[in-house]
């Protein structure tokens, strides 16, 4: 067993006697994520552990609220939340299964570009989840690779059980507190502006812009800073895809596009309409 580094351990310390800390596993502007050892139902799980700024900016009512709502989704390519509580003095956690396996952004680090056949299976299984939580009201809003586990022969969405509580706020908690609860690279137009409610044609969109990635090996919107990114987000046409990639048939191209068009009514209306067209033959 590992110690935990400096600055998490008092974290750590703070988690329920069930959790028993084996490594830092991941970490981002928004949470700390480590493996542990559950005690409980004998198995490893990934805990998620709010930073303390994250956590005042989401709020524990409002958490447990939402985190409730989501406890109850059950999908097979979406990963299943298992407990939830609060950090004495320190704020929001929340625990998941731990899976075994890379994301879709390792892999796209390695591989920089997927095949068209690739992509798509990829798609059909993220679509599925989505259309699934759709369905019951909840929407993912920060869909992008590092939220796309790949453990062996599957595909499963991860994070949906703190970005309904995080994202909506995002654009003036980045400006206050400089911490980033979307990605930008990833964010529709809508969320970007606040514009109103959102509903899942903002994560069809997002979608988009994942399956863009997986095609050309960037995102359609890149920039400097947040403010460049959203910006392009808000107005610019995204580039062809066809002299970055030939072997991308015209018809996948065109539901890409539509995908990613900037007013959320001339999308598609579900993320399983988007990849079925995706995968129609011209």
């Amino acid at each position: 067993m590992q110690k935990p580094p400096g600055r998490i351990q008092r974290l750590v310390a703070a988690l329920p006697q069930r959790y028993t800390f084996q490594s830092l596993i991941g970490k981002g502007s928004a949470a700390y994520v480590i493996l542990a050892d559950d005690a409980q139902t004998n198995t490893q799980v990934a805990v998620k552990i709010l930073r303390p700024e994250v956590s005042t900016i989401v709020g524990e009512k409002r958490f447990r609220r939402e985190v409730e709502i989501l406890s109850s989704l059950e999908h097979p390519n979406i990963l299943r939340l298992l407990d939830h509580g609060t950090l004495e003095h320190y704020g929001l956690f929340l625990t998941t299964p731990f899976v075994n396996g890379e994301t879709l952004r390792s892999r796209l680090r390695r591989e920089k570009q997927l095949s068209v056949r690739d992509a798509t299976s990829m798609l059909t299984y993220i679509a599925s989840a989505l259309d699934y939580a759709h369905g019951r009201g909840v929407i993912h809003r920060d869909i992008k690779p590092a939220n796309i586990l790949l453990p062996e022969g599957s595909v499963i969405v991860a994070d949906f059980g703190i970005s309904r509580a995080m994202v909506t706020e995002h654009v003036q908690q980045i400006t206050v507190t400089g911490v980033s609860v979307g990605t930008p690279e990833y964010m529709s137009p809508e969320q970007i502006s606040a514009s109103g409610n959102l509903d899942g044609r903002s994560d069809v969109y997002s979608l988009g812009c994942v399956a863009y990635e997986m095609l050309t090996g960037k995102p359609p919107f890149t920039g400097r800073n947040w403010a460049e990114v959203f910006a392009k987000q808000k107005s610019e046409a995204p580039k062809p895809i066809w002299p970055i990639r030939p072997d991308v048939p015209a018809s996948m191209e065109a539901a890409l596009l539509k995908s990613l068009a900037k007013p959320r009514d001339q999308r598609f209306s579900t993320a399983g309409e988007f990849v079925q067209t995706l995968a129609s033959p011209a």
